[in-house]
């Protein structure tokens, strides 16, 4: 999803750089403000249905789970292993050994995440998904509560 959104040059994903690489773009008029800030509203809010769309139905119908302990620890898997994947595949790997992810102008101004950057941004993450995760358990139990009332 992420690449699909960035189709048109990384300028159209200017949401995901550090401010002072924001700041950059628009005083060098590669972009500006209101054109960021829909851009970010409309991918994060697409990204998360369908993150959360898909999560809760590979845990309810592909892999029929109804009980909400399973339904938890499976989310929680999924959410971590994620979660590690986005910091260390997608952010230190893709954007940092990528020359498609700098944009002309910013050169000078550092845009990929330290290792301790990463660790501090996933830790935190960690503990976020511990508690959003009863979310997804509560939705994938109710879809797959639903699904055996229709059978």
């Amino acid at each position: 999803m992420v690449r699909y959104s960035v189709r048109g040059g990384a300028i159209n994903g200017l949401y995901f750089y550090p401010k002072a690489v924001q700041e950059r773009a628009y005083e060098i008029g590669l972009t500006d403000r209101e054109t960021v800030k829909k851009q970010c509203k409309r991918f994060m809010t697409l990204f998360y249905i369908v993150m959360l769309s898909a999560l809760v139905l590979i845990i309810a119908v592909w892999n029929r789970v109804t009980d909400f302990k399973n339904a938890y620890l499976q989310a929680l898997l999924f959410l971590e292993v994620m979660n590690i994947y986005d910091g260390v595949v997608i952010d230190k790997l893709w954007v940092g050994h990528s020359k498609f992810w700098i944009l002309k102008g910013t050169e000078d101004i550092p845009f990929v995440q330290t290792w301790a950057q990463v660790v501090k941004k996933r830790s935190f993450l960690a503990l976020i998904w511990v508690v959003g995760t009863l979310i997804v358990a509560g939705l994938a139990v109710l879809v797959s509560t639903m699904i055996n009332w229709q059978r």
